[in-house]
């Protein structure tokens, strides 16, 4: 293994993509009707009432009761009170293994005490926000700078859509080009042009509701994993305007679901090359998870930008960030200068003192003891768990890894394709997908009975917290769930 990185092993994709195929194409299997009525009763209306009461509440004054995608768990979403590095504990006392780490960003564990201490010595002086420069601007940006090669300069935003939504306007300017290539089936923020081919390649507009169509003209997907998909929108491209940026997750869309060969990447880069595009790497959630480095020095790729976010904070908010070389940067300058036209960038919270001093004492706490190579050690330990437990119980889930980016796939929801020239079969296939994500949900709620939190039931986050006995107790946990899947 390379040091410092969380990936030990880099999964076989084409056997992970064998066995997803594999697994689509069978019936859902999911908890037994019987069982998930149990949990239901017994765990999460009983176990969990507090919670619900609250949830019931709040959805008198919130939009469905939580504010945040994450937190909207099957059958009810759940109230949390306290996190501490492998564990979680709601408003009714129950505690749980923390496979969340709230959507990546806690490569340390829940709320470090280093990082911590730091913050309150922070609020007893400047406070959270002033609105004017701080130290530890310059202190993140210049770690950052030192530790990622393609990074020459670096400028905070509020969250990774923003920075996603920078990266693009500079590319534009950059290369005085129009078009954005993304990847098919790829989260980058809810922006309006890059709510685009989203969850599922070949989605196009489909899951973008409120966005007109018409935003979309200069936005295109190609299909993950297949190189000659992209440079077929690229040689398009040439006759429409060009093409500004080919901006991807480097490991693959959400996180890797649909992994990349490994060597994919390399050719993204020389595609970029020759049509004269810049790429843009969606670091959001690699950069400081897969190495301090980012996705890119695992690769060995270096993009023109890339786009921060989650880890950049250290879980505190206002994470989210653009770097790249002098010559792009140039464009997303602050204050009143002229002679470069810049993008149009705002951000009243953006760079705030307690988010870059977080982000700054969380990069040096992980330097220090080695969080990534211990997540992605965690990882390893719970996939290889997961997968004797699928061959346990004879089942047609598929467990991989990247590092400490965990996947379970039940039911291989996002890993359903569509065939925009088969346009009368879009319908079906969407409405697939949401069957199975019901299901998905379902197990997500199983999961939880057994004091195990994940992301929508199908993605865990590792972090340095989890020893070999939390991962040990997890794997018990998960054997307990699926015995009550169909068919076991």
């Amino acid at each position: 293994m390379a040091t410092g990185f969380s990936i030990n092993e880099y999964p076989n994709v084409d056997q992970v993509y064998k066995d997803l195929r594999k697994l689509i194409s069978l019936p859902i299997r999911s908890i037994r009707k019987n069982e998930m009525e149990n949990i239901i009763q017994n765990y999460f209306e009983t176990k969990c009432s507090k919670s619900k009461a609250m949830i019931t509440k709040a959805s008198e004054y919130i939009p469905g009761g939580v504010q945040h995608n994450l937190s909207f768990n099957f059958p009810f979403p759940l109230v949390f009170t306290k996190a501490a590095g492998a564990y979680l504990y709601d408003l009714d006392g129950n505690k749980y293994i923390d496979f969340l780490q709230a959507g990546g960003p806690t490569v340390l564990g829940s709320n470090p005490t280093s990082v911590r201490k730091k913050v309150i010595e922070l609020l007893d002086s400047t406070g959270p926000v002033t609105g004017l420069f701080h130290e530890y601007e310059y202190k993140l940006a210049e770690k950052i700078v030192e530790l990622v090669p393609s990074v020459e300069m670096f400028r905070m935003l509020g969250s990774g859509t923003e920075a996603c939504m920078a990266s693009i306007r500079v590319a534009r300017l950059a290369t005085k080009k129009k078009n954005i290539v993304k990847m098919g089936g790829a989260y980058h923020g809810w922006s309006d042009q890059l709510a685009y081919g989203l969850r599922i390649p070949g989605t196009r507009h489909f899951e973008a509701n409120g966005v007109p169509r018409s935003i979309f003209k200069y936005t295109q997907e190609f299909y993950p994993n297949d190189l000659n998909s992209l440079e077929s929108v690229l040689k398009r491209n040439r006759f429409f305007g060009g093409t500004a940026a080919v901006l991807i997750e480097p490991v693959g869309p959400e996180s890797g679901t649909r992994p990349l060969d490994k060597d994919f990447n390399k050719g993204v880069r020389e595609l970029c090359n020759k049509y004269g595009a810049l790429l843009i790497f969606d670091e959001v959630v690699t950069a400081f998870r897969i190495g301090l480095s980012g996705a890119q020095g695992y690769f060995g790729v270096e993009p023109d930008l890339t786009v921060f976010g989650k880890v950049v904070a250290g879980g505190y908010p206002s994470a989210g960030g653009l770097g790249g070389k002098k010559e792009y940067m140039k464009y997303v300058s602050a204050g009143l200068q002229t002679g470069t036209k810049k993008a149009l960038i705002g951000g009243t919270m953006a760079a705030n003192p307690l988010s870059s001093l977080a982000g700054y004492f969380t990069l040096c706490e992980m330097e220090k003891t080695n969080a990534c190579e211990k997540s992605g050690r965690a990882g390893d330990r719970l996939t290889k768990g997961l997968q004797k437990l699928i061959k346990k119980y004879n089942l047609p889930f598929v467990a991989f890894n990247q590092g400490s980016i965990c996947h379970l796939e039940t039911v291989g929801t996002m890993l359903l394709d569509i065939d925009i020239k088969k346009f009368w079969t879009i319908k079906k296939t969407i409405a697939e997908a949401h069957k199975r994500k019901h299901a998905m949900e379902e197990m997500g709620a199983a999961y939880m009975s057994e004091g195990l939190v994940t992301l929508a039931g199908s993605r865990l986050y590792t972090s340095a917290a989890d020893t070999d006995a939390v991962i040990d107790d997890a794997l018990k946990r998960f054997d307990r769930v699926f015995q009550k899947v169909e068919g076991v």
